[in-house]
């Protein structure tokens, strides 16, 4: 027992002795029953007595039964998966046992299982013998069978049933058969057979069974078992020296537990072990009043090792496992229920003798949860600590990590002797990835106080250790301890660029070490390490860090390229493949140079050479770099001694404005240059910028006389006042300058600058000045005036010829008839044929020529172009008589701002404005042309001559009229038909004015009186006649009848002199207005100007009575704007003027001669139809 007393003994289950349900009675209603085997399962235990009955005790501690054998049971088995029970019995003394199979689940008549398979036990030898152990597999495949006789026979098959099963004896001994187990697996079937001097194993999974020699010792009878999957389902014997473990090939380990074992089995990874002991007294007398042995009841715990329960039972006859509890049957057949205590009662247990370390395996192996686990560590490292055991309790707090508040732990090791035990902690709380920036700082602190440069080196240096710390914070803590080293290692392996360069600049002042470093760095990264500690570069490495920058703002890669593109900072590749094999080129970025500025503020040369580099490789640079770099030659040259280097600054400067183009910013230069009093770059931005008047200033302040001479010959077609400038500023010396006025008076007479009076009035300032010097200006001045005077009387008198002529045409145009001799069309150039259309303007045309060419009605097609030159020069000085600005506008810049007045005073600019009222008479119903044509001058208005027919015809009828032209006559002179189809014109209404209906040309009245020649052949074409007298006589068939056949009645035409074909009553919107109401026998003459020009014979309907209202005039009432005469008929009504509402006569927009007749005058607006 000497193994024995190592394993510590706990007490984890509770015995007591089985009582009925709801009594304290004792449960003995076994005493009866001579018990010779057991079995339990599927929710009852099953006992087989010595005289063939079967009986099945449940949980209710109710027994049932029934006869089995005829003699005595021997072995049960009962199966865990399936409710299925094994027996094996006797019914004949002296040959072989039967076996049966009962089907727990089927029930016969008597209320008893169904046996569905009976069958012998055949040992291996011919000759009878009992079974001393029975196995079954739990696949119901397979039956192992054990014979005293030292044999074993398998069968093979459905267990439950007799078909199809095959006995073999696979085993043959001397000594009888003591333990069988079945071991399944994916892979393979073993059989465990043991006997009193072997154990052996047996693989199934083939057709022959093959058989291995696990060990030369053997078991007793009932100490062999099968453990379960907690011990890797091992096969378990006792013998008394020890407890042994077998796996299929070979033997395990073994615990040794001595005593001699009657007896082994196996509950949820105990191990019960039944042993007698000799020292043993016995105390408990059968029932027969014979005394009886205590055994040893011990339960082990194989995993933990520790003995879980140690008690004395009365001669054990069986161990069962029922109800999740161990039953003992004893020898005085009493039942023993060993109940387990709970978990953490066995913790409790545990803490009470300070048994952690197995408080802890027990936990794990009950499957305790896992803060239930960390409360046992914790608990354990304070049990530890509190003993001293500080390596002991450490190793307990770190199992705590992620738990465990590790300040708790922290507060226990920071005394300085314990620093080993803290560092400890720290590192796995870094291992774990759960320290944070105050434990990374705690832990270099330890490292740097223990000095212990391997286990800083080991945290640390390691290239291909992951990182498990806040490496920002380690950066700190070894920068402040002196470790540069180890800070700068990790700065450039986790790329913490601004802590490397730091460190180098601050620290160690390594400046190159820092630059290079730069070099290799992505371009963001080193554009804005460029621009933080680029300055500190420049003081110290100036010409390097020059170079670097260049670089960066031009093209800018990565010195170690090769590296870099392979894995980025954050280790993963910046490019793929293909780029790093050729076929794409990578992207190079470029800096912005103006950013960079600020870095050369001591070093104006480092400076200039990298803007003159910028310049040079990026001509397109910023205006900022280029008005630095002018402003840094600028200065240079202010303060530079040596003429050689001033005239070299002086060459750059102007070599840099020349080729800036646009990119250099003007304004800016030229205030440079002004600053440094660059007289080369003024002059050159003045000139580049067209200030011209600066440049003359300049050369003026400078008292440079023959510049401003030149000056004046360079640009004075570009600006001439310069040369008034230059006079006057030349006015003003004292000095002798008479060249350079006679220079300047030259220039002013040639283009005409200035007046003679004001040039007079310049020089009068200066005493130097004398006549001689102005004389030949003035003679040629004088001269030049008395020309253009001869010339303005000249124009004056031509055109004083020409109107006058246009006035004696337009009054003979009025006062007689036109006659038309033209004899060729003016289009098609051939002989005058009838129909025809004639112009004022002497231009005849073949009516479908006419129709032809001409754009409309109203115009003669050879004279359009002309008229529409003239009506729009009309229309624009209409349009822009009301630019006030404008002509203020060309007021100002205008050399001769009297030709400007003028120009404006022509178009009306300056005339008053009179608005007209509702005083005029028939204001709101003015007559208003429909075509452009009809504010032509008379010799464009067209006409048309009256058909010719014989001298005896009168007026023909219109029912006797041809229909089309193809029936017209051919005799006579030009002429128009008497029907000739023509569209109808469209009335345009006016909002506020009085629609004026156009003629139809549908049809042409016969003239009472016309002047015909008599039957003149074609060829011989006579002139047509329009006589003065416009009056004809009256239809007396139209006067008769005037409603039935109204006569056409000849109306003013725009285009030519048309009848109207609607010559309806006109009904006037005023009733208290008077309105001409033609009579049907009325006719109008628009060239007749003497007082019979139309001769009512008649009254007319529309006149008799009452006046009529009329919504618009009748197409018989016109307005000739030329007649002089009297009214245009001799009724009682007087003529009225449709444009003015006023009677009498017209005025001649022409003549001068009679008062308020002229509508462009100015205190005569009110006469103005146009306005």
């Amino acid at each position: 027992m000497a193994f024995l007393q190592q394993w510590k003994r706990l007490n984890f289950f509770d015995k007591e002795v089985v009582k009925l349900p709801g009594s304290a009675e004792t449960f003995t209603s076994l005493k009866d029953i001579d018990i010779t085997a057991c079995a339990s399962g599927r929710g009852q235990v099953t006992l087989g007595d010595s005289e063939g009955n079967l009986f099945f005790l449940d949980r209710n501690l109710e027994i049932s039964g029934f006869r089995a054998y005829e003699l005595r049971v021997t072995h049960l088995y009962q199966l865990k998966q399936h409710n299925i029970l094994v027996s094996i019995g006797q019914d004949e003394p002296g040959i072989n046992p039967i076996i049966k199979v009962w089907n727990l689940d089927k029930q016969d008549k008597m209320r008893n299982p169904t046996c569905s398979r009976i069958t012998r036990a055949l040992p291996g030898s011919n000759q009878p013998s009992n079974v001393s152990v029975l196995a079954v597999s739990e696949t119901l495949t397979m039956m192992a069978i054990g014979f005293q006789d030292g044999s074993v026979t398998l069968v093979r098959g459905d267990v439950t049933r007799d078909r199809h099963n095959k006995f073999k004896t696979i085993f043959q001994d001397k000594t009888p058969i003591t333990g069988l187990a079945f071991r399944h697996s994916q892979r393979s079937n073993v059989l465990f057979v043991a006997t009193e001097t072997s154990v052996s194993s047996f693989s199934l999974s083939g057709k022959d069974s093959h058989r291995e020699v696990l060990d030369l010792h053997g078991c007793p009878i009932h100490c062999a078992v099968m453990s379960d999957t907690t011990q890797f389902n091992q096969f378990v014997i006792g013998r008394e020296d020890a407890v042994y473990f077998y796996q299929p090939d070979g033997r395990g380990p073994c615990l040794a537990f001595e005593g001699k074992k009657t007896l082994l089995h196996w509950y949820r990874g105990y191990l019960v072990v039944v042993t007698k002991d000799s020292k043993m007294l016995s105390r408990n007398l059968g029932s027969g009043g014979q005394q009886l042995v205590m055994d040893t009841v011990t339960v082990y715990d194989i995993q933990n090792k520790f003995i879980a329960y140690l008690a004395p039972v009365p001669e054990v006859l069986d161990v069962v496992q029922e109800w999740g509890s161990i039953y003992v049957l004893g020898g005085d057949r009493k039942l023993y229920h060993l109940l387990e205590k709970d978990t953490q009662t066995k913790l409790e247990i545990l803490f009470k003798k300070n048994l952690y370390s197995l408080a802890i395996n027990l936990a794990k192996s009950q499957h305790y949860d896992y803060d239930g686990l960390i409360d046992i560590f914790t608990q354990y490292g304070d049990h530890l600590y509190s003993k001293g055991d500080h390596d002991g309790a450490i190793s307990q707090y770190i199992r705590t990590i992620g738990h465990l508040e590790p300040s708790y732990v922290i507060r226990k090791f920071l005394d300085a002797q314990r620093i080993h035990n803290l560092t400890a902690y720290l590192q796995a709380l870094h291992k774990q990835s759960l320290a944070n920036e105050d434990h990374t700082t705690l832990l270099l602190n330890c490292y740097t106080k223990l000095k212990d440069n391997s286990k800083l080196d080991e945290f640390i240096m390691t290239k291909d250790k992951e990182v498990d710390f806040d490496v920002e914070t380690a950066i700190k803590v070894c920068r402040q301890a002196g470790y540069y080293k180890h800070a700068l290692f990790l700065a450039e392996k986790h790329g913490q660029h601004d802590w490397y360069l730091k460190i180098q600049l601050e620290d160690i002042k390594n400046y190159q070490k820092s630059l290079t470093y730069i070099a290799k760095l992505e371009f963001f990264e080193a554009m804005d390490n460029m621009k933080k500690y680029g300055k500190t570069l420049m003081n110290e490495v100036p010409k390097d860090t020059t170079d670097l920058l260049k670089i960066l703002c031009t093209d800018y890669k990565p010195s170690d390229i090769a590296n870099f593109l392979q894995v980025g900072v954050d280790g993963e590749p910046l490019i793929d493949s293909s780029m790093l094999s050729g076929d794409v080129i990578p992207t190079v970025r470029k800096a912005n140079a103006e950013e960079f500025i600020h870095i050369f503020v001591n070093n104006s040369r480092q400076l200039m050479e990298f803007l003159e580099h910028m310049i040079k490789v990026q001509p397109e640079s910023s205006n900022l770099i280029y008005n630095t770099l002018l402003e840094l030659y600028l200065h240079d040259m202010a303060h530079e001694d040596e003429r050689r280097n001033r005239l070299e600054l002086n060459r750059r400067a102007m070599d840099l404005l020349q080729t800036s183009d646009d990119h250099c910013d003007i304004d800016q230069a030229l205030v440079l240059c002004q600053m440094h009093n660059f007289k080369k770059g003024i002059l050159f931005l003045y000139e580049k910028s067209k200030l011209y008047q600066q440049i003359l200033h300049y050369h003026m302040e400078n008292n440079e006389y023959d510049q401003v001479i030149d000056c004046c010959k360079r640009y004075g077609t570009q600006d001439p006042n310069l040369w008034v400038q230059t006079l006057s500023y030349f006015a003003r010396k004292e000095e002798n300058c008479k060249q350079y006025i006679i220079e300047a008076l030259c220039q002013i007479d040639r283009h005409n600058l200035l007046p003679p009076l004001m040039v007079v009035q310049t020089l009068a300032h200066n005493s130097t000045a004398t006549l001689s010097v102005v004389k030949d200006y003035i003679i040629r001045r004088l001269q030049q005036e008395n020309d253009q005077i001869s010339e303005d009387e000249r124009l004056v008198k031509q055109y004083r010829e020409e109107t006058e002529k246009m006035r004696v045409q337009i009054e003979e145009m009025k006062t007689s008839a036109k006659i038309f001799q033209v004899s060729k069309c003016s289009i098609c150039n051939h002989n005058l044929e009838l129909p025809s259309v004639h112009f004022l303007c002497q231009h005849s045309y073949h009516q479908h020529c006419f129709e032809s060419y001409a754009e409309n009605d109203a115009e003669c097609p050879a004279c359009a172009p002309e008229n529409h030159k003239v009506m729009d020069i009309i229309r624009a000085q209409e349009q822009s008589k009301d630019l006030h600005e404008q002509f203020h506008r060309q007021l100002e810049k205008s050399q001769d701002g009297f030709s400007v007045v003028a120009d404006y005073f022509g178009r009306g600019v300056f005339n008053k404005v009179t608005l007209l009222t509702d005083s005029f008479p028939n204001a709101s119903r003015k007559q208003t042309p429909t075509h452009t044509s009809s504010n032509l001058p008379a010799p464009m208005q067209p006409t048309t001559a009256s058909y010719m027919i014989p001298s005896q015809t009168q007026s023909i009828p219109r029912s006797s009229q041809p229909a089309s032209r193809a029936t017209q006559p051919s005799q006579g002179y030009t002429s128009i038909p008497s029907q000739v189809p023509q569209p109808m014109r469209t009335q345009v209404p006016q909002p506020t004015r009085t629609q004026v209906p156009q003629p139809s040309r549908t049809q042409v009245p016969q003239p009472s009186k016309t002047y015909v020649p008599q039957q003149l052949p074609r060829s011989s074409q006579a002139p047509v006649q329009v006589p003065r007298g416009g009056g004809t006589q009256s239809n007396k068939q139209s006067t008769q009848q005037p409603q039935a056949a109204t006569p056409d009645i000849y109306h003013s035409s725009p285009s030519r002199l048309t009848p109207s074909s609607n010559p309806s009553t006109p009904q006037s919107s005023n009733p208290s207005t008077p309105q001409r109401v033609p009579t049907p026998t009325q006719e109008y003459n628009p060239f007749h100007t003497g007082p019979s020009a139309g001769t009512a014979k008649g009254p007319t309907p529309a006149s008799s009575g009452t006046s009529q209202k009329a919504a618009k005039p009748s197409g018989a009432q016109s307005y000739n704007p030329f007649e002089s005469g009297g009214d245009a008929s001799k009724g009682s009504e007087s003529k009225v003027n449709p444009f003015t509402g006023r009677p009498d006569t017209p005025p001649n927009p022409f003549g001068n001669d009679a008062p308020s007749t002229n509508p462009f005058d100015e205190d005569e607006d009110a006469n103005n139809p146009f306005l």
